[in-house]
């Protein structure tokens, strides 16, 4: 017996129950996660970074082939469909062996989106705004995406720069006209961040303002959690818990952050946070929580090679999904009900500093993936033949531009 089996003693969860959960959970991959990208200050640029969607979808289908639960790649409309919807584009998904998940709108790019998108102050551009969600609407369905995910630049620089409350009413507006034309099959993700572009104000600075906006655009609107959208201390595992509670949890954008919202490898810095994140889900399901929940990596990595960090990060959240799957509910809920904070303490951190690797190598040999990813990913030299095909595909200075 190893010895995470040896933490479910007296447990109603089976080792069996929580091979098959991990077998079962899924990750979602961002399609701009695998190409160059970089900061206010500067790009440094990787020969090996995707240039095309194409690019992207190999990509993406290397991860889940390495790893076995990463099936779905979002996309995010103006760099990955800048045209429209595009029929080839989810063949090449399917003969890669995934399908294309959530629809992220771009409302922060164009020029006419300087002072807001569905909350600017001209209706004009609110009224394209709303427009643009429709047409990414469109695009989800035809791809069979369930997912339309919305993050706004919107706020203000400056005190007096605007009407707070007005702003707030414009948001809801639309919100709950793209809720409405939204076909019943998708569910309205409401993203959130306290700061950043706008640095007075922002419109949606919080999971409780977001809250607020999807209770008022419909039944099937949800929050969504960026691990790396909060203020320095926040306890997000609260307010997943919350969110769980209310039936407004619709998912996460996995990363992490020392700072602000540095989209670092998700559970690099603070992987008791995220542990502490699942054990909360994990509460909710065993009090009978259904609601579904979409586990989405948003991440940008400067500076480690794409597909390496993005296998890496896979990893990392499948392996704290796992240890909060090994919290012994019975032993900590006796030990809640007798104020017995050190042994309730002890449950979770005996789950968190458990050693799973034996069941994760189990639970590969299941899905027929490689034992360990990351080493399998190095040995096979897909980062440099990619690399020498990319330069050939679009050529030397295009790919560097």
């Amino acid at each position: 017996m190893h010895a995470w089996q040896r933490l479910l003693d007296d447990s109603k969860v089976t080792p069996e129950t929580v091979r098959k959960e991990l077998a079962a959970f899924e990750v979602e991959t961002p399609s701009w996660g695998y190409a160059n990208t970089g900061t206010r200050f500067g790009k440094f640029l990787q020969a090996s970074a995707a240039v095309t969607l194409e690019h992207k979808i190999e990509d993406a289908a290397e991860v889940h082939r390495l790893t076995g639960i990463a099936p779905r790649l979002a996309v995010h409309v103006l760099w990955d469909f800048p045209d429209g919807f595009d029929p080839k584009v989810v063949e090449l998904a399917h003969q890669h062996g995934l399908k294309i998940g959530a629809i992220n709108p771009n409302l922060f790019q164009d020029q006419c989106y300087r002072l807001g998108s569905l909350a600017h102050p001209d209706a004009a551009v609110r009224k394209r705004a709303v427009q643009h969600c429709l047409d990414s609407m469109e695009i989800g369905r035809r791809t069979k995406s369930d997912i339309l995910s919305l993050w706004l630049a919107d706020g203000t620089n400056y005190p007096g720069q605007d009407d707070i409350v007005r702003r707030k009413r414009h948001l809801q507006q639309g919100l709950a006209e793209i809720h409405a034309a939204m076909p019943e099959s998708m569910t309205m993700l409401i993203e959130y961040k306290p700061f950043e572009p706008a640095t007075y104000h922002t419109d949606i600075p919080d999971w409780g303002t977001a809250a607020l906006l999807a209770r008022g655009a419909g039944e099937r609107a949800r929050v969504l959690v960026d691990t790396g959208h909060h203020l320095q201390g926040t306890n997000v595992e609260q307010i997943v818990a919350i969110l769980l509670d209310e039936g407004l949890l619709g998912g996460f954008h996995f990363n992490d952050r020392k700072f602000a919202d540095d989209d670092l490898t998700a559970g690099s810095i603070a992987p008791y946070q995220l542990f502490l994140i699942f054990d909360q889900i994990a509460v909710a399901r065993a009090r009978g929580v259904t609601t579904p929940i979409a586990y989405m990596i948003d991440q940008s990595h400067n500076l480690k090679p794409k597909v390496e960090a993005m296998v890496q990060t896979v990893v990392n959240i499948q392996t704290l999904y796992a240890k909060a799957l090994l919290v012994n509910r019975e032993k900590l809920a006796a030990a809640q009900a007798a104020n017995d904070i050190v042994s309730a303490e002890e449950c979770l951190r005996s789950a968190f500093f458990a050693d799973v690797e034996p069941l994760l190598l189990e639970v590969r040999e299941t899905l027929g993936v490689p034992t360990y990813p990351l080493d399998e990913l190095r040995l096979s030299g897909y980062t440099d033949k990619q690399a020498a095909k990319r330069r050939a595909d679009v050529g030397e200075g295009t790919h560097y531009a």
